[in-house]
């Protein structure tokens, strides 16, 4: 009978696909749940058909195959929340399992029905009440997940509108074709016709999932609906054969090759449409993807921006990389635009199994980001030249107020200091320190503002942090200062860098609890990676005030009651002069640490 081997053909259709999920498991939310979900599926039909297979005999077996029709539809119930980003908790989701494995295991111990014979279909199982309990279950948990993938549709954006729709349209297919059985089962005197449909119903489903996350499940259904038009219009064409004015069945047979040999190209385009979507670019989508990139002022953004455009173009969600030569296993197809030196290129990545149309339409839209990414460029350029313009001149301001201060207050710190000559020492010493104080914020305002150029040299950085870590007390290296870590620097100011990062950590401990476990109340430590070279400076002081972490290494900005607060825009400048950087990082169980970056230097 067709309808037996229609289901005997959606049962290995399902396993299959089971088994493609799986293999691209990694690439769509869900997918081992949905593959489960599947393999029950297939459970189900065989239990339906293993009658009509091998004889009524089977019944017992299989009418508890059809018992886990409930724990089935809990897996289709967790995958559709987890598919739709939606949070139930454990607790729901324990209580849709805790469903459905109870009116499985009822029907398993009581079994839910038995099998009559049907005039269309053959052997069939009418449940009993314990199978009506069950059928209640996973109709619930059924309902259930399609309320969540409505209500997801409903705030849904593209592509994952479209991914989510496609679900729930396989599943309102699924349930027309169950129709089937109910007409059957109810003894309808008319042919479970919708039962013909189940194979859609699994393709329908995965194919709307993998169809944006990925690629070549695009080339596949290109293919097969291209097959399968041009098989439908080769029936067509042997349906009207007997119409023609020939005998011959060699003719025949000639004339319905040279047909769909005529067609193919006219189908192959028609099914390019249908799958990829937006194959012809005009001049005024050139303008709109132009327009829409032209608010993007970051590379990230620029990528980003980038992606929606031709991903909601094509119908495929697609990963552009701008400025980033590095790409990824995702598996969905990508468009990578990098300054190639002489002007920005982009490249495809992934695009094999796309047509020539598609991969035009993808070239052309990489034009137009490369454009964008040489503005993005040149506008940060710019940016950084004002930036640098705007620094220098409050620089130069500050530096001229350092002067006359500086210049003005030795007189008066020098009367001062004589005039307290008398007094008894404590006196003194008071009004030395606050003299100290004074001079050395004096000396700080100068070293800042002044302009000075470095002297870069090759040095073994761990040496020299171990040098200058002898002149400490209290300081325990870490074990990535064995090894040697060439960087280019300038060992003046690099001695001036760390003088301030240990003078500050120093203070810092001096104010702070002790009950670290370490060997000392300062660290440091170092490290190689992605062609850097880290030096961490940490210590166990109270750390840093959340009013400041911001505006650490601006000036003025200090920790200590007792700083300048130039001490960390000093290390800051001077990192900067040499093409790294300087932050507050996280290294626990220490309290605070700073983390200078220099570019590596490799050994030759």
């Amino acid at each position: 009978m067709l309808i037996h081997a229609v289901l005997a053909f959606a049962l290995f259709e399902t396993l299959a696909l089971a088994g493609v999920l799986l293999v691209w498991a990694d690439r769509v939310a869900g997918a081992r749940l949905l593959a489960v979900f599947l393999a029950g599926i297939a459970v189900w039909i065989t239990g339906n058909e293993l009658p009509n297979w091998f004889g009524p005999e089977t019944e017992h077996t299989a009418i508890r195959l059809l018992a886990t029709a409930p724990l089935t539809s809990a897996f289709f119930f967790h995958f559709c929340t987890v598919f739709c980003r939606v949070d139930i908790g454990r607790v729901g989701v324990a209580a849709a399992y805790a469903l459905g494995g109870g009116a499985t295991l009822l029907a398993e111990i009581f079994l839910p029905g038995h099998i009559v014979q049907q005039r269309y279909i053959g052997w069939i199982a009418v449940a009993n009440p314990v199978g009506t309990v069950a059928s209640l279950a996973w109709v619930i948990l059924g309902v259930g997940g399609v309320t969540v993938l409505v209500r997801s549709l409903m705030r849904a954006t593209r592509p994952a509108y479209s991914q989510i729709a496609a679900v729930t349209a396989s599943c309102l297919w699924g349930m027309v074709c169950l129709s089937g059985y109910g007409m059957a089962v109810l003894d309808w005197p008319v042919y479970p016709f919708p039962l013909l449909g189940l194979p859609l119903y699994p393709l329908i489903l995965v194919y709307g999932i993998l169809r944006y996350g990925v690629f070549v499940a695009n080339a596949w259904a290109r293919r097969a609906l291209v097959w399968a038009l041009l098989l439908a219009l080769g029936a067509g064409i042997v349906a009207l054969m007997p119409l023609l004015p020939i005998e011959s069945r060699w003719l025949g047979g000639l004339v319905v090759a040279a047909s769909c040999l005529a067609l193919n190209g006219p189908v192959r385009r028609f099914a390019e449409r249908l799958v990829y979507p937006g194959g012809d670019v005009s001049v005024a989508d050139l303008g709109e993807w132009r327009r829409v990139l032209q608010s993007a002022e970051t590379p990230q953004a620029l990528a980003q921006q980038s992606a929606t455009l031709l991903g909601e173009r094509i119908g495929t969600r697609v990963d552009v990389r701008v400025g980033e030569a590095r790409s990824d296993d995702s598996g969905a197809p990508q468009l990578i635009c990098v300054d190639a030196g002489d002007g920005w290129r982009s490249a495809l990545k992934g695009w094999e199994a796309a047509p020539p149309g598609l991969r035009h339409v993808a070239e052309l839209f990489g034009t137009v980001v490369a454009e964008a990414a040489m503005r993005v460029e040149q506008t940060q350029h710019i940016a950084a030249r004002e930036r640098e313009r705007q620094l220098q001149a409050r620089l130069a301001e500050l530096g001229s107020l350092a002067a006359t201060v500086a210049h003005d207050i030795r007189n008066p710190l020098n009367i001062i200091a004589m005039a307290v000559a008398g007094a008894p020492s404590e006196t003194r010493r008071e009004v030395a320190d606050q003299v100290a104080r004074i001079s050395h914020l004096t000396r700080d305002l100068l070293d800042y503002a002044k302009p000075w150029k470095l002297a870069p040299t090759r040095i073994d950085l761990a040496a020299h942090v171990r040098t200058a870590a002898m002149r400490l007390p209290d300081v325990s290296l870490g074990a990535g200062l064995e090894q040697a870590l060439m960087v280019e620097a300038d060992p003046r100011r690099l001695d001036q860098a760390l003088t301030n990062l240990f003078e500050n950590a120093r203070t810092a401990t001096e104010s702070g609890a002790t009950d670290m476990p370490a060997q000392g109340h300062v660290h440091i430590d170092a490290e190689i990676t992605d062609g850097a070279v880290l030096l961490h400076v940490c210590d166990d002081g109270p750390g840093v005030p959340p009013e400041i972490r911001d505006r650490l290494f601006e000036p003025f900005a200090s920790r200590s009651p007792g700083g300048t607060g130039l001490g960390l825009a000093i290390v800051a400048r001077i990192m900067n002069a040499h093409g790294g950087s300087v932050a507050l990082t996280e290294r626990p169980p220490w309290r605070t640490c700073f983390t200078l970056r220099f570019p590596h230097v490799r050994n030759t």
